[in-house]
This record gives structure tokens, sequence and C-alpha cells, in this order.
């Protein structure tokens, strides 16, 4: 691999470089040294599941491991009880020691669906936090002031409407550059909403007298399923690593032609020479914008879940949507009565996640019962020899007695 080919790898999809020059110095001296470079990209276990937002980053460190680097993926157990208040605008609720700890758990559980484990080194910012003395706390917090913490936009907005800022908030991005001058990274890859924090790695590596600082390289945030915010579980938008491959196949079919290109170029390994030619086939009308979508959906459910049952997705997306028939290898859940009122079971068996959203989904229509709609919310379900619920386009049981 050239130079100049390792660079394009390194470049595809950021949003910024801080800065090109410095990224291709470095690439330069590994080479020459045969030193691998030190990339660290930190994650706050604030939630447990994984979702294709977060695979933005864990792709592009991947294919950094294969150019020969060494990964660095930094949970932090310890920052993640403090909570980062980037794009806040009201102080965060803190998590439990347990809340992280948990979370962190699943978080290695699932980043090795991307990562190689092999060539990855986990740490947890903890184990120098939690043997950080009190003074050496004062003195990280001497190498900043408060006037350039203010400089920030979500701390300068709650300033300015008087909104409560605690002290432990300005200590977060303090301690997130600081755990760049505990690994000594070449490099840090971050969102472009972490541009503050991931600045700060650069300023305290020159603080405290490293020599060359990290660049910075900055990915987009992924825009969930509704092509206007950023993905995120707490506003629904968002595909889990974790959902079954109908679940990931029905929800990739949703999104705009717009956003497709974007998915594609960010989420798969597409090359953008053939991205481009894809989408001019589009636009002269000579490819339908359904099978981009299709193929799509198909190449990254493959990653996580393997070609057969992305394979096996796209046909029950077809039965479902196209053909108006029942997916195959449906979940089934045993009911404890051959007769039982159909908001308890759509809430016992998982398809709602409370009785009044069960009330809502009835009254909206979108709940059937054998392909057939369902619209008493005092409907009695009879089960034989075993009905099929659905709710919506994609969430189906087989309900057993």
């Amino acid at each position: 691999m050239t130079l100049t080919e390792e660079m394009d790898i390194f470049k595809r999809g950021c949003s910024e470089i801080i800065s090109e020059k410095e990224l291709k110095d470095k690439l330069v001296f590994s080479r020459e040294k045969s030193i691998p470079l030190k990339i660290k990209a930190g994650f706050d276990p604030s939630a447990p599941d994984i979702h294709l937002g977060h695979t933005v980053l864990l792709r592009k460190l991947r294919h950094m491991q294969e150019c020969g680097h060494q990964i660095f993926f930094l949970i932090g157990d310890f920052t993640g009880r403090i909570g980062d208040p980037t794009g806040k605008s009201v102080l965060r609720k803190r998590l439990t020691e347990e809340e992280v700890v948990a979370n962190a758990r699943t978080y290695q559980e699932q980043v090795f669906k991307i990562l190689d484990k092999d060539k990855t080194i986990v740490v947890f910012n903890s184990s120098w936090y939690s043997k950080m003395s009190f003074e050496k706390v004062l003195e990280l917090s001497s190498h900043y002031t408060v006037a350039r913490m203010l400089e920030r936009n979500d701390f300068s907005k709650r300033f300015e409407s008087n909104k409560p800022i605690s002290v432990l908030e300005f200590m977060y991005p303090l301690m997130q550059g600081y755990d760049s001058v505990e690994l000594e990274s070449d490099i840090e890859i971050g969102g472009v909403d972490q541009k503050f924090n991931l600045l700060m790695g650069r300023h305290l590596q020159k603080e405290y007298g490293k020599e060359s600082q990290q660049v910075v390289m900055m990915m987009p945030l992924l825009e969930g399923l509704d092509g206007t915010q950023k993905m995120s579980k707490s506003l629904g938008n968002y595909v889990a690593i974790n959902d079954t491959p109908d679940q990931m196949f029905g929800k990739l079919m949703s999104i705009s032609d717009e956003l497709m290109f974007s998915y594609y170029e960010l989420l798969t390994d597409f090359s953008l020479e053939s991205l481009k030619d894809l989408k001019k086939e589009m636009l002269q009308g000579d490819t339908h914008p359904k099978d981009l979508k299709i193929q799509l959906a198909k190449s990254i459910i493959k990653g996580y879940h393997g070609l057969d049952s992305a394979e096996k997705a796209a046909k029950n997306f077809q039965k479902i949507f196209q053909n108006n028939k029942l997916p195959d290898n449906i979940e089934e859940y045993k009911a404890s009565s051959a007769s039982i009122w159909i908001v308890q079971i759509l809430l016992d068996s998982g398809l709602c996640s409370s009785k009044g959203e069960a009330r809502r989904m009835i009254r909206q229509g979108a709940v059937k019962c054998d392909q057939k709609k369902i619209t008493d919310e005092e409907y009695e379900l009879t089960i034989g020899e075993g009905v099929v619920l659905q709710v919506g386009k994609r969430a189906f049981r087989k309900i057993l007695f």
C-alpha cells in the first residue's frame, strides 16, 4: 500500500482533520521507523446499545487497524459517571458505577463485531483517575482558564441564559484531554460535536511537554432514519447492531434517497468511484432507488449477521411489503391463557412497551391478528393452534398457548 492510498483510507468520510499535513508526517514517520501509530477513540458507556451511528467511528478504526496501526479503545468508565455535557442545555444526570460497569460490559461484547479483537487494546480511564491525588487534579485544572472554557458553545449558551454549569462539567473536557496525555496518542478520532474536547487533548499534550501533539480527526454525525437529527436511541431513529436482520432491513429501507448515499459512504466499503457511478445511474433512471436500498441494507446486515441472514431478510421484506405475506421464523411467545385481552398480550409478548402504547397502536390501526386489523381495544384474543400478531410493518409474534 502506498502512502497516498493510506492517506485516502484515513481521510475517507472525514469532516475535518487538524492537521492534514501533520497526519501525513506521522504516517511517513511510521513507515520509515516501522512503528505503528497510537490511535485513540473514547466511548463513554452511557447507554448499553451500540447503533450504526457509533459504527462510523468503529469502522474507521478497523480500517486503520488494517493499515497496521495500534487502536486504543478507551472506555470512559470514570468520565462516564460525570456525563459528557457536549450539546446539553441542562445539567446531566450522573450514572452510577453499577450502570457504567454494566454498559461497559455490553460495549465490549458489541465492538468486536467490527474491530479486530487481537489488534485492539481496551483501556479504562479509571485505571489512572481512580489513583489520581487531589493535588494532581488541581494541577490538571491549572492548565486551562474559565474564560477559555466558556468559549465552548454549549457552555456559553447556558451561561448567557443563567442556566447552571457545574465545576464538575468543566472537568470533563480536561479529563478527556488528559486521557491523550496518559496514552501518548498520535491520533484521536471523534465526532464533529467533540471538536472542543478533541483539541483539549492537543493542548494538554503540549502543556505536559509532549514534543508532537495528536492529530485530531473528526467524523460526521450519522443522521438517523428521519433524516433530520443525528442517530440516537432516545429519538427512536436508530438501527442497533444487535437488531435482528429483519428489523435492520425494514428500518434501512425506510430512509430517504438523499440519505442513502451518506449511509453508503459511512457504513459500507463501496469505493467512492463506484458510489458516484451508482448515483449517476439512479439520477439517469437506469437503477431504481429501491434496488440501491436493498443492496445497501444487505451490505450492512452482512457485516453483523452474515450473508445468509442478509439474503433471508431481503426475502422476508419482499414477502411482507410486496406480497403482503408473513415473514419466516417469527418469534414465538407462549401465553398463560387460551383467551387473553389484546392489550395485555401486546404488552406481555414485547410487541408494545406499555398498555398505553398498545391502546394507541390499536387506535392507529397498526395492530393485526392473522393479517386482519384489530380496532377494538377490549378485544379478547382466543388462541387455538397459534395466531400471529403484528404491530406496524416490522414487529411480529406467533402466540401459542
